[in-house]
């Protein structure tokens, strides 16, 4: 399959640069100056499950390159604008688009920017950066990114796509009920960085302490509870097995909200929390652990600006 992976960060650069370790044929859609940089150093992954380095394919915005079959979108939410309008001229009748935003508020955005069969569902687990060399250093014994059709159906083009992404260095799984993973990844990703980025600590002091432990079981209910009431389809235990899951995390992982902050750049508040709290806003739900980490969150983004 031709694959187009939208940058080559933090997760674009390890999942695509796997594919391109197996012998798949993908071109990275980046900026000049990443460009120049990927020209001259090539794409370098220093990796808890193998480092490597290669000279990936990579394409500027409106150079011709016709269409491709699937598209991997992995900006940041406050990119989405822009990297739609950047792929749109390599977007076909028959090409996938498979976002790995973390979140839920994105897949309305692609459904109307694109045909809705167009979108598929997708996520992925890895704890991922990018250092001032432009290396990706993955540092997590999880790098699984999940993918499937929205319908849960097992349709020729996924199973291509499937193929695809068999045999790489790390974990392609296709799901059957793609929706569910995602909101249940929102539910996880809602909980870590906001605790994370409310303590500015990895999780495991937070796990240390009496009430850091309260705001984490506190996050899952109130989210969950959130979720609930707009019909998402989420499983009926899944606030305890988020909380095993969060008590199984390295001592030291931090979020990516967290990471951002500690570099000092944009982050994703309202694609994540704000979302939820509009969503909120007519079901007479409590949410005080939720609003004080967007307050948190939102006094970090005006500190930015000023």
């Amino acid at each position: 399959m031709k694959i187009l992976v939208v940058g080559a960060g933090a997760i674009g650069g390890y999942f695509g640069g796997r594919l391109v370790e197996k012998g798949e044929d993908v071109t990275f859609l980046v900026r000049e100056k990443r460009m120049q940089q990927l020209d001259r150093d090539g794409l370098i992954v220093e990796s808890v499950k193998g480092d490597f380095k290669l000279k990936p394919k990579t394409l500027l915005s409106g150079e011709e390159a016709g269409d491709f079959d699937v598209v991997l979108l992995t900006p940041k939410a406050y990119q989405l604008e822009g990297a739609i309008e950047s792929v749109r001229p390599y977007v076909g009748e028959d090409t996938m688009v498979l976002p790995l935003l973390n979140g839920i508020a994105h897949m309305p955005k692609l459904k109307a920017a694109f045909d809705r069969d167009q979108v598929i569902g997708g996520l992925c687990f890895i704890e991922t950066t990018l250092d001032e060399g432009g290396k990706v250093i993955q540092t997590s014994p999880s790098h699984e990114l999940v993918f499937g059709e929205l319908s849960g159906k097992k349709t020729d083009r996924i199973l291509r796509l499937q193929e695809a992404f068999s045999g790489t260095k790390s974990d392609f799984r296709l799901s059957d009920n793609i929706e569910q993973d995602m909101w249940h990844k929102y539910l996880f990703i809602v909980t870590m960085s906001g605790v994370t980025s409310l303590y500015r600590s990895p999780i495991g002091p937070i796990r240390d302490q009496e009430f850091g432990i309260e705001t984490i079981k506190n996050v899952l209910k109130e989210t969950a509870t959130i979720m609930r009431a707009v019909g998402a389809p989420i499983a009926d235990e899944i606030e305890a097995a988020q909380f095993n899951r969060m008590n199984e995390l390295s001592y030291g992982m931090k979020s990516s909200l967290q990471r951002d902050m500690e570099k000092n750049i944009s982050i994703e508040a309202d694609h994540f929390f704000g979302y939820l709290l509009e969503k909120a806003k007519d079901k007479d739900i409590e949410l005080p652990v939720l609003t004080a980490i967007h307050a948190n969150l939102k006094i970090y983004e005006n500190g930015l600006k000023s």
